[in-house]
C-alpha cells in the first residue's frame, strides 16, 4: 500500500508530461481499490501472483501491448521481470545502490541515482529521467466507503499492524493511549483492521474497532479528526490526504519512510537505530515511545478542530 501511495505523484507528473500517451498501471488486485478514478492512469493491470491463470493473464495483457517504455519505481526482481514483459527497449530503475533487491537493476536500461532522501521524491527524480518535466506533488486517492460502525462524533483513528512486527507498537499502549484519550480529550480511538485481524484488535481494552476493505480504511481516514500511525500503508494514506496526527517510528528511517507533507508530528526516539530488519517481535525503540507522549504530541492537533478558523487557507 506504501509502495503505491508513494508513487502516485510519479504516475501524474508522467501524464502530465506526456499528456496524449496512456499510463498503464500493474498492480496486485488487493492494492487495485487505490487506482479507482485516478485521473492520472489510463489502464489498470491486475498482477494476481497467487495463481497460475493470474499470472498468464497479466503476462498476456503485457504483451499484447504497446509500450514506449516502462519504470520499475518498486525496484525489486519481481517489478523488474514485469517491466521486461511490456517489451519495451527503455526500462528506467533505481541504480543498484538504491533498488531494494540490486539485482534488479541488471533489467533496467537507464539506471537512475536519485539524490533525494524521501521515497515520494526519489521517485519523482525517476520520472523525470522517464521524462516528466514538472513534478506533480498530487495525490488522487479515491473518496473511499463507509464500511462498518464508526463513532458519529470526533474520534482519533489507528491501524496498528504493518508488514512486519518490529516497527508495530505495542497494543497495550493503544489501550492505555485509549483511555486517556477518553478521560481528558473526550474523544474515543478507532482501531483499523481488515477482518482477518478481528480478534487480535477486538481484544485492545477501551477502544473501538473497526473491520473495513481499503475503500472502508479510506473513507474513516477522511473523517478522522486524527490519526496515530506506524511505518505501514495507512500512516501514507493519511499523509497523502493531508490529515493530522502522530507518526510513531523505530527501526525505519522516517526521512526515507515518514509520512509526506507537513501534518504528522513524528516521534521516535533518539536510541533507536535504523535497520529494516524484519523481525518478528516488536522493537525496543517502539516501546519506548510511550502512550503519554503520544497524547501530548496528540492535543494540539484535536484543539484545532474546535477552531475551524486555524484551518483556512
Amino acid at each position: 500500500m506504501g509502495d503505491i501511495v508513494h508513487a502516485l505523484p510519479a504516475a501524474a507528473s508522467l501524464k502530465h508530461a506526456f499528456p496524449g500517451w496512456q499510463v498503464t498501471w500493474v498492480v496486485e488486485p488487493r492494492w487495485a481499490p487505490l487506482l479507482e478514478a485516478n485521473p492520472f492512469v489510463d489502464r489498470v493491470v491486475l498482477l494476481d501472483r497467487g495463481t497460475g491463470a493470474g499470472l498468464a493473464r497479466a503476462w498476456r495483457e503485457l504483451r499484447e501491448g504497446r509500450f514506449d517504455f516502462a519504470v520499475d519505481f518498486q525496484g525489486l526482481i519481481k517489478s523488474a521481470l514485469v517491466a521486461c514483459a511490456a517489451r519495451t527497449e527503455r526500462i528506467y530503475g533505481f541504480d543498484r545502490t538504491l533498488a531494494r533487491e540490486p539485482l534488479a537493476a541488471m533489467f533496467y536500461s537507464d539506471k537512475v541515482l536519485a539524490r533525494s532522501i524521501h521515497r515520494v521524491d526519489r521517485n519523482l527524480e525517476l520520472a523525470a529521467a522517464a521524462g516528466a518535466s514538472t513534478a506533480l506533488h498530487a495525490f488522487p486517492l479515491p473518496p473511499g466507503r463507509a464500511e462498518g460502525e464508526l463513532p458519529t462524533g470526533a474520534f482519533v483513528l489507528a491501524s496498528p499492524l504493518s508488514g512486519w512486527r518490529a516497527k508495530q507498537w505495542p497494543l497495550d499502549y493503544y489501550a492505555r493511549l485509549a483511555e486517556r484519550l477518553r478521560r481528558e480529550g473526550g474523544v474515543p480511538l478507532v482501531l483499523n483492521g481488515p477482518p482477518s485481524v478481528r480478534k487480535t484488535l477486538a481484544g485492545v481494552t477501551g477502544a473501538v474497532p473497526h473491520f473495513s476493505s481499503i475503500e472502508g480504511l479510506i473513507d474513516a481516514t477522511r473523517r478522522a479528526a486524527a490519526v496515530v500511525g506506524v511505518d505501514s500503508g495507512p500512516l501514507h494514506v493519511a499523509a497523502a490526504l493531508g490529515r493530522p496526527g502522530v507518526a510513531i517510528f523505530g527501526p525505519t528511517d522516517p526521512a526515507q519512510t515518514g509520512p509526506y507533507g507537513t501534518s504528522f508530528t513524528v516521534l521516535r526516539s533518539p536510541d533507536a537505530v535504523t535497520s529494516y530488519k524484519r523481525r518478528n517481535e516488536i522493537d525496543a525503540s517502539m516501546r519506548a515511545v510511550t502512550p503519554d507522549a503520544v497524547f501530548d504530541a496528540l492535543q494540539p492537533q484535536l484543539a484545532r478542530r474546535n477552531h475551524p478558523a486555524d484551518c483556512l487557507a
